[in-house]
């Protein structure tokens, strides 16, 4: 399978550099590189529960979002190297640590060596793993997760091409994440959860609702009213943009989002009774961005 790292085509850039010898369009070679990896709270509610989500930060992103909240690892490098053995021991240490999920955060760019390291390791993992990612993704991609990933937990973040080329470079974003989300929904199935109300199996598509863009937001909930049953799917509605990194160079993306804008969104996913999750405006703050690390620490 890693064969595909010689002309990569995983994401939708199918930059087809061999990473091998080269970074790809992600700004990773073939050598696994994370920046983090601990329990986290800040998840929904279903995913993190009281003993916290096992979340694995991987370096690099197919993305080139504006406002990214993790740019030190998506644009600017940050992280540190293991091997497949490390990583699968990674996965076992945050088991062992009480995680209800193993939380893989923007892992695109790195499926075939997590696949490795999930080989390695996923008889005794014995719970859910999670696909935390921005939604750029591609349907043979994700196939190849069958069987490995529960739960998909993806980002829809632009209905409008112009929006996803100007704050993301990828004017391709929509027609990408939406048969992309389709295939994460046929993957892992209607959601299922234990006695303690913790995810087993399924999909919540993420929005987060940019200043100014309140109308990009509400087609996007048409959208998914429109292509998916309501016990298919869930959705998870954010408020928590926080202007950061290149989002300054941005007029319109210079402030919080407002409450007027957050509530008409929320009406729209409303409107088709989706289950899910809306987001408490408090958690708009720097604060909840964790921190990562240039050498391995645990």
């Amino acid at each position: 399978m890693n064969d595909i790292l010689k002309s990569c085509t995983l994401c939708p850039r199918e930059c087809k550099v061999n990473r091998y010898e080269h970074k790809g369009f992600c700004g990773e070679t073939a050598k696994v590189r994370i920046a983090r990896a601990e329990l986290h709270m800040w998840e929904e509610p279903c995913i993190s529960g009281t003993k916290g989500s096992g979340t694995v930060f991987f370096s690099g992103c197919c993305l080139k979002c504006c406002f990214c909240q993790n740019y030190e690892i998506s644009a600017q490098g940050k992280g540190f190297e293991l091997t497949e053995q490390e990583l699968a021991d990674t996965f076992l240490r945050l088991r062992s640590m009480g995680a209800n999920n193993i939380n893989l955060v923007n892992p695109t760019h790195f499926v075939p060596q997590i696949i490795e390291a999930l080989d390695l390791c996923k008889d005794k993992l014995t719970i859910p793993v999670v696909y935390n990612s921005g939604g750029y993704e591609k349907p043979q991609t994700l196939e190849l997760l069958r069987g490995y990933v529960q739960i998909f937990l993806p980002d829809l973040k632009y209905f409008d091409t112009t929006l996803s080329d100007k704050y993301s470079k990828a004017a391709d974003y929509f027609e990408s994440a939406a048969t992309s989300i389709h295939k994460m929904a046929e993957l892992s199935g209607k959601p299922t959860f234990d006695e303690n109300g913790i995810m087993q199996s399924g999909t919540i598509v993420r929005h987060l609702v940019l200043p100014t863009h309140r109308k990009d937001s509400i087609e996007l909930m048409e959208w998914l009213g429109k292509n998916f049953a309501k016990d298919e799917i869930m959705i998870s509605l954010m408020s928590q943009f926080t202007p950061v990194y290149k989002a300054f160079d941005y007029k319109e993306l210079c402030r919080k989002t407002s409450t007027f804008e957050y509530n008409t969104v929320i009406d729209a996913v409303n409107k088709y009774g989706f289950e899910g999750f809306i987001q408490s405006r408090t958690s708009a703050a720097k604060d909840f961005i964790p921190k990562f690390y240039d050498e391995k620490y645990y």
